[in-house]
């Protein structure tokens, strides 16, 4: 099976000058604004860094959530947050670590199983098989 989805983007202007948008296939995001101040001085508007934490953390959870049915646990809410950071070396920015931070609600689960199935999704998502980065878990298991 092969899905393939796609986004697009339209730039104007100088790195620090100009503007961008984004958009998605599905219409999600339709001409957001992104740019070199979104990026690196906190105006308001989207940037990279934001779009792929949000893209890895819904995989994240998407992927945890089929690990637990494999283990006959169904989740109550899985809520996930990644962090991801962008450093500047002598080659240039790259995205270096991916921090994901989840908290899951499941009946019926111990914390040695949920542990187990929390790695399994870290590993096997496939948007954490894309980055060349550290990816880093913490994972809590509510009551």
């Amino acid at each position: 099976m092969s899905i393939q989805k796609s986004g697009s983007a339209e730039w104007r202007g100088s790195l620090k000058e100009g503007k961008g948008t984004v958009s998605t296939q599905s219409g999600s995001l339709k001409d957001s604004s992104y740019g070199f101040k979104h990026r690196f001085e906190g105006e308001p508007g989207t940037n990279p860094e934001e779009l792929i934490g949000a893209a890895h953390a819904g995989c994240y959870s998407m992927a945890l959530s089929m690990i637990l049915g494999e283990a006959d646990l169904e989740a109550e809410s899985i809520k996930t947050e990644a962090t991801v950071t962008l450093e500047q070396d002598d080659s240039g920015f790259s995205i270096t670590r991916v921090h994901l931070d989840t908290t899951a609600r499941i009946p019926g689960a111990d914390q040695a199983t949920f542990d187990d199935c929390a790695n399994k999704a870290k590993v096997g998502c496939p948007v954490s098989k894309l980055f060349k980065a550290e990816i880093t878990l913490d994972a809590k298991l509510e009551s």
